[in-house]
């Protein structure tokens, strides 16, 4: 199935973003470990919109419900099957997108593979809407990683040519969780000021913004992964590039890398600890596909909201002649800030995987 990822831990993704609902299916959750509700809310309404004028006006309560997959509140080792309801849906704003596919997005795509059939009400299947359910069995995943003492956490790195500060060679727990607290999410506050300025002036143009996000996983261990197409960069890469808009993904220092003499792009080893570590972590944790024990650090891109209110050159499909398209609904300026726990989501799936396919005994995360 397309909408699906894992081997071990298994998800799959279900819906449309104007249908009845939408929701996540999650098969080799471990069994016996409590959901802690109150912090998993917490994790999502960092994703929602219609919080302020840098999102979506749409608000969705986006409240988890667990219908199967959960006793007593602690996991029970079977599907855990996950239902979000769609409660503020303003479907009459898509239907000149019908005929008239919007620049840039999965309208036209999604016209020829399926004929016209697919429901795109809102971006459909293709919305950012179906990265909630990814939250919700991903701030599960995250619950259970932090139980190993493995942690994820993100920042909106870059917005417009602004840029925050990067992670530091070893991001603590404390750094995730007050990024987490924050409106916007940003290790240096003036940053963020001068992101929200620029994403209030594209939405002032009717236009929109793109963003960078910098994640890092810490805490894990060694000799993770498999080469040569089945290592935590393609792991990962494969996920990422599931969430909507997402055009790019980098490790470490990514391409900079090619810019760098060897010299420079090598991380020496080093002992710490009694441990071996590196001085650097410019391969971002990875090497052969396989974790070194450094923290795993990445970069992802995310392109321009393509819904947006200036006028716009397409076609009609119906007449096949040239036609302007004038977009009307709820959209975000940037998406990029509301993307940030969607990547956290994701790497803490993926993460989770890697150590139950990796064979590591997670029993004592469950409650006694």
């Amino acid at each position: 199935m397309a909408s699906a990822f894992g081997e071990r831990l298994k998800i799959s993704v279900f819906g449309e973003s104007h249908g009845a609902g939408i929701g996540a299916l999650a098969d080799g959750f471990p069994a016996g470990f409590p959901i802690d509700t109150d912090a998993l809310m917490r994790f999502m309404e960092r994703r929602q919109g219609g919080r302020n004028a840098l999102s979506t006006s749409r608000k969705e309560p986006d409240v988890p419900v667990f219908v199967s997959g959960v006793t007593d509140g602690k996991t029970n080792g079977f599907p855990l099957c996950i239902q979000i309801a769609n409660t503020n849906t303003k479907s009459s704003d898509y239907k000149n997108l019908v005929d008239i596919p919007r620049p840039s997005h999965a309208d036209y795509s999604a016209y020829v593979k399926w004929h016209g059939n697919a429901d795109m009400r809102g971006g459909g299947h293709f919305s950012g809407r179906l990265t909630a359910p990814i939250c919700a069995a991903g701030g599960i995943a995250k619950q259970m990683l932090a139980k190993c003492n493995i942690h994820v956490g993100a920042h909106l790195l870059s917005v417009e040519g602004v840029q925050d500060e990067r992670f530091s060679l070893s991001p603590d727990a404390a750094l995730f969780a007050q990024i987490a607290g924050k409106m916007f999410p940003v290790i240096s506050d003036d940053a963020g000021r001068a992101m929200q300025q620029a994403i209030l002036a594209a939405r002032e143009a009717q236009d929109s913004v793109g963003g960078r996000i910098e994640c890092a996983v810490t805490g894990v261990p060694a000799g993770l992964g498999d080469p040569m197409f089945d290592g935590i960069e393609n792991r990962l890469a494969r996920v990422l590039f599931g969430i909507p808009a997402v055009k790019g993904v980098e490790f470490g220092d990514g391409f900079a890398l090619s810019d760098m003499r060897g010299s420079a792009a090598n991380d020496p080893f080093c002992m710490d600890a009694g441990k071996v570590a590196a001085e650097t972590n410019r391969n971002g944790g990875i090497l052969g596909g396989i974790t070194t024990g450094m923290p795993v650090r990445f970069t992802v891109g995310i392109k321009p909201t393509p819904s947006i209110s200036q006028k716009q050159r397409s076609v009609s499909l119906s007449s096949l002649q040239n036609a302007e398209l004038e977009i009307h609904g709820r959209h975000d300026p940037c998406i990029a800030q509301r993307a940030v726990p969607v990547i956290e989501a994701c790497a803490a799936l993926v993460m989770l995987d890697v150590l139950l396919c990796s064979g590591y005994d997670l029993s004592d995360i469950a409650e006694d």
